[in-house]
C-alpha cells in the first residue's frame, strides 16, 4: 500500500520567497532519503498562507526509515535550522492518506469535436 504524507504548512505570506526556498530545497532532499516527492505547491490565488507539501512512500516503516535519514543528513537538518531561524512557517499539519485505485494521475478525456 502507499501512503501519501499531506503537509498543510501556514507560512507568513510575507515570506513567501523564503517558503519557495525550503520547498526547493526538499526536492534534492527529500528523494535522497527516500521519500518519493509529489511536490511542493504555494498558494497562488485566494488563502494567501496555506501551502502544501506532498510525499509518498510504500508503507508507515518506509516513511519511519525516511525520518531516521533525514535526522541525520546535514542538508535536511540546515533546512530544518533555515526554517527555524526565519519563522516562515507558522503552523504544520501532516496527514497520512492511501490513494483510492484508479484516481491517481488519470488524464483527462478530449470532448468529442474539440481540438
Amino acid at each position: 500500500m502507499t501512503l501519501t504524507c499531506f503537509i498543510r504548512y501556514q507560512i507568513d505570506p510575507f515570506q513567501r520567497d523564503a517558503f519557495d526556498e525550503y520547498a526547493r530545497n526538499w526536492g534534492r532532499i527529500i528523494p535522497r532519503c527516500g521519500g518519493h516527492l509529489i511536490g511542493y505547491f504555494l498558494p497562488h490565488e485566494g488563502t494567501n498562507d496555506i501551502a502544501w507539501g506532498l510525499v509518498a512512500f510504500a508503507s508507515l516503516a518506509a516513511y519511519e526509515s525516511y525520518r531516521a535519514r533525514l535526522r541525520t543528513d546535514d542538508e535536511a537538518r540546515e533546512n530544518f535550522r533555515f526554517a527555524q531561524t526565519r519563522r516562515f512557517i507558522l503552523r504544520e499539519e501532516r496527514t497520512f492518506t492511501e490513494v483510492v485505485e484508479g484516481t491517481l494521475g488519470v488524464a483527462p478525456v478530449r470532448e468529442a469535436g474539440a481540438t
